[in-house]
């Protein structure tokens, strides 16, 4: 299997969005996709139509021994989605305890799920530096880091650079970080400015195009669904098929260790 994390320094980047819809682009190319989410947010199901009231998860599997077979719901588009659940604070802070002592936890916890080698997971995880990451991180095939075109952005890139290198880059299964720009403005000046800042400073880690801020992803997930699902023929959904495309051409580069393979 391929696990690919994706992750954001800073918040409001549209990060989940973003796992969701490459995920459902993934799918659409005959690939067996898990979209698994690391975030107590409990969000990435929402764009996959699991039904509001679902308690169920990852979290409280784990807590409770139950296996992740059992959590697994059957979303839109063809992804398999691994919720993180709805938990109380004290569970949270136990599974959270959980995942800390343990940085493996959750590449062993996939390997237990037997996937094939050309299965591909999906890890959206929360922004910033957290147990939860540090596990996504020893877990991947591949890192994508979702950056806006803003000072901010910018600035918090050597962060999440620290992180790589420190949990995921040592590992001999991993292959490499990419960099997405989401929520591009062309009509911003300064987005064009920090963007071709970007670019020069990231190089061939950067996906050569961009995701156009797009309305209708607000409109998709109040719809429960991925703006692939809801609008294919959008400027948006154009951009995460190029990106799902720049994507997996350099995931599939990657050799896959005996270790990763059920």
């Amino acid at each position: 299997m391929k696990v690919i994390t994706v992750v954001s320094a800073k918040g409001g980047v549209g990060k989940t969005t973003l796992a969701a819809n490459l995920a459902s682009v993934l799918a659409a190319r005959n690939r067996r996709v898990i979209v698994l989410d690391l975030d107590p947010q409990n969000a990435l199901r929402l764009h996959f139509g699991v039904p509001l009231d679902s308690i169920d998860g990852i979290s409280r599997a784990t807590l409770t021994g139950d296996a992740w077979q059992s959590v697994m719901f059957d979303g839109v588009d063809g992804v398999t989605v691994l919720p993180y659940g709805a938990v109380l604070e004290d569970d949270r802070r136990r599974f959270e305890a959980h995942v800390d002592q343990d940085p493996l936890w959750l590449a062993h916890a996939l390997r237990s799920l037997r996937l094939e080698a050309s299965d591909v997971v999906v890890v959206d995880t929360p922004p910033g530096s957290s147990a939860y990451v540090r596990a996504a991180l020893c877990a991947a095939t591949f890192a994508l880091n979702v950056v806006l075109a803003d000072a901010a952005s910018y600035a918090a890139i050597p962060q999440m650079e620290r992180l790589i290198d420190t949990y995921a880059a040592p590992r001999a299964e991993f292959g490499g970080v990419g960099y997405v720009v989401n929520q591009i403005d062309q009509s911003r000046q300064l987005t064009k400015d920090v963007l071709k800042v970007l670019r020069q400073m990231l190089g061939e880690k950067l996906f050569p195009g961009v995701i156009h801020l797009d309305e209708g992803v607000s409109e998709a997930l109040a719809c429960d669904t991925t703006l692939i699902h809801y609008d294919p023929l959008s400027q948006a959904a154009a951009d995460f098929r190029a990106c799902g495309t720049w994507l997996m051409s350099a995931v599939d580069a990657i050799a896959v260790s005996p270790r990763n393979v059920a």
